[in-house]
């Protein structure tokens, strides 16, 4: 058998005394019987006010509720609310909380939605920005990890980059940059990844213009030194793989990838290598290209 011990301090008075004993012999089974009386005794309070016909008590335990964190709660009366007080000077305060609990639940797109439909219903509301900001970041919050469809990136990207345009003089204004800046960090992140997938199965066609695409999408990528010295190796390990007669001009496109390289990056790492894939590359095209002597003739 379980029994709490409570220590009693100096001065305290008889009742005090009284309920410490109390709940010393009360074992732990009686313990949690009181604790779901109290919790049957809310559940039928709660109850009881979502059947209640006065909207000011269900407006203010809504918004006590919410205040608590309390959402789960909360939300069903400003649901009520919203039908109730359609057109009343309270619709727009209820439906703004109603949006945040969505939100604070972690239905992003459900609160997506209403803080959309927030600042078309009230686009004079001293809370317009507010929502109109925080429709793009539920966007922004549902973007997932770069190898996974990032529709929804592009979508908080977008919606982001309206926000600055509609409110240029907002205080959010630096926070929508940052996060635009996250969502094509993990974008470029994506098309790398992409690229560098077709170039390990050995489809180096599809590799060579998934990187020369990734350079044209990205510019200044911090990938580019990588990516322009992959689509370099792509470029002559597709013009080696192929038919005879497409070799010489798959050669010289990757000659060309190797000087469009070579004049970025004259310093870096890969271009032991890289120079390297250019001797081959100039062998191969030597003895397919006709000698001046074989033209004239």
């Amino acid at each position: 058998m379980i029994h709490f011990r409570f220590n009693r301090p100096v001065g305290q008075s008889r009742t005090y005394v009284y309920l410490c004993r109390m709940f010393e012999k009360m074992t732990l089974r009686g313990f949690v019987v009181i604790c779901a009386m109290v919790l049957t005794s809310a559940c039928s309070k709660y109850q009881k006010l979502l059947k209640s016909t006065d909207l000011d008590q269900k407006y203010e335990a809504a918004i006590k509720y919410y205040d608590a964190q309390d959402y789960y709660r909360a939300l069903p009366l400003f649901e009520e609310l919203l039908t109730a007080y359609r057109g009343n000077l309270r619709a727009e305060e209820v439906y703004y909380h109603y949006a945040y609990c969505h939100y604070a639940m972690g239905e992003h797109l459900a609160a997506a939605h209403h803080f959309m439909n927030f600042t078309r219903t009230f686009p004079k509301s001293e809370h317009a920005e507010e929502a109109a900001y925080m429709y793009a970041y539920c966007f922004y919050l549902q973007s997932p990890i770069s190898s996974l469809d990032q529709e929804y990136s592009l979508k908080a990207m977008n919606e982001l980059q309206l926000f600055i345009n509609r409110y240029p003089q907002s205080d959010r204004v630096s926070k929508c940059n940052e996060l635009i800046d996250k969502i094509r960090a993990k974008l470029q992140q994506k098309a790398f990844d992409n690229a560098y997938l077709y170039y390990k199965i050995g489809d180096y066609q599809a590799a060579a213009i998934a990187f020369k695409n990734t350079l044209k999408d990205f510019p200044g990528t911090p990938y580019e030194e990588e990516t322009l010295f992959l689509a370099v190796k792509a470029s002559y390990l597709y013009a080696k793989n192929s038919t005879d007669r497409r070799k010489l001009v798959r050669y010289k496109e990757a000659l060309e990838e190797y000087r469009n390289f070579a004049s970025r990056y004259p310093d870096s790492k890969y271009m032991k290598e890289a120079k390297d894939f250019e001797e081959n590359i100039l062998n191969e095209i030597s003895l397919r290209e006709p000698s001046k002597a074989e033209t004239k003739l």
